[in-house]
């Protein structure tokens, strides 16, 4: 790695060290970097716990516990300048600890890891939401084998490469980064590369998932609550196109929990949920810059008071600081799945949207040129 001077219009090496040369500790600093910056791993984890050790009849305990956007758990394996031999041997180990884990005791592992180290806090609803579900008997957690492993570590012995490639041909989901500590005078950086499996591969890998998952998701389009979303929105979206709502007018009838109207804000969608135990009507800021998010947040938190008076009752407000999304909601508890509350839940989806529309579509659009004129520094890969 170099660092280049503009000036100079040269670059400089930058030195390479070891973590025991600068006096970082495993527990102390390598595992607190990852806990506190899951995204340094390539993906979007949420952390569950660290120093875990609920496993019966061992006193064995895994560096960090972590769930993917899959749904699935992640057991992250750290080790400093040298993986060792057993790292692979290991986290297998606590992979097979983990896979009779039900979503009760996810829910309340994290639970404990929240109340310990980040001082309380609601499992199950930030579990939702960084999920992006409405309610937690939707998720299915941990479900089959589907655990997912993470190595870490300055240097990879050849048995831990050879091993983890043989895994991973075998559909075991296994993954080794590098870090690499750096030093310039007083400047410590640290590089995180992804070398198992590299991201070509990764990428061809995941395609053949998709597929797979396709071919899934076809044969699962007859189940129960599929056919009675497509129902329900065939009968909410006509509604919506005989009000005064005209954003909903090209929108077809979905199997998915919710449909999104353009709100003329790039990334920025009206959205309407649909679900078992509630509906709910909200303002979604789904950008790929997290930065940009927050800001289009914040701008409109700033009008808080004038937009709930427009809109006539008060908003949920969740800037949803662990994830990029942010989202502005308001919500009412119905049987969604009793077709006789039909009626009712789309008349309430209306009248909602509707007085949605009227309190944001001024702020939107002053966001929206705010936004335009801000300089946000570039998200970290």
């Amino acid at each position: 790695m170099y660092q280049i001077n503009r000036e100079k219009n040269r670059i400089q090496r930058l030195s390479i060290k070891r973590f025991a040369e600068l006096k970082f500790s495993e527990k102390d600093h390598l595992q607190e970097w990852i806990a506190n910056e899951p995204e340094a791993l390539g993906e979007e984890l949420l952390i569950v716990q660290k120093e875990f050790d609920g496993f019966d009849d061992t006193r064995e305990r895994l560096d960090l516990l972590a769930l993917n956007k899959d749904a699935n758990l992640v057991i992250i394996e750290n080790k400093l300048d040298d993986s060792g031999k057993n790292v692979v041997w290991q986290a297998l180990k606590y992979a097979s600890y983990c896979s009779s884990l039900n979503k009760t005791q996810i829910i309340g592992i994290y639970q404990d890891y929240l109340n310990r180290y980040l001082g309380g806090g609601d499992a199950q609803q930030l579990i939702c939401e960084f999920l992006d579900v409405q309610d937690i008997d939707e998720v299915v957690l941990n479900g089959g084998n589907q655990q997912n492993i993470i190595l870490v570590a300055a240097k990879f012995r050849k048995e831990v490469t050879s091993t983890a490639l043989w895994l991973l041909s075998h559909g075991v989901q296994i993954k080794c980064f590098k870090v690499t500590p750096y030093q310039l005078e007083e400047l410590i950086l640290l590089g995180v590369e992804q070398i198992i499996p590299t991201r070509e591969a990764e990428e061809f890998m995941i395609g053949m998932s998709v597929k797979e998952a396709d071919q899934k998701t076809a044969e699962s389009t007859k189940k129960k609550r599929h056919i009675v979303r497509l129902k329900f929105w065939e009968i909410a979206l006509k509604a919506l196109r005989e009000s005064s709502i005209q954003l909903f007018d090209n929108v077809n009838p979905s199997q998915d929990h919710w449909v999104n109207a353009g709100s003329g804000v790039r990334s920025v969608p009206y959205t309407i949920i649909f679900g078992q135990k509630e509906a709910r009507v909200e303002i979604s800021i789904v950008r790929s810059e997290k930065f940009e998010n927050k800001f289009i947040f914040d701008f409109l938190h700033g009008q808080k008071i004038q937009i709930e008076e427009v809109f006539g009752d008060n908003l949920e407000w969740k800037r949803l600081d662990s994830i990029k999304a942010s989202r502005i909601q308001y919500r009412m508890p119905f049987d969604g799945y009793n077709e006789d509350n039909w009626g009712e839940i789309i008349g309430w989806q209306v009248a909602s949207m509707a007085k949605l529309e009227r309190a944001f579509k001024g702020p939107l659009a002053a966001a929206n040129d705010a936004v335009r004129t801000q300089e946000f520094p570039e998200e970290e890969c």
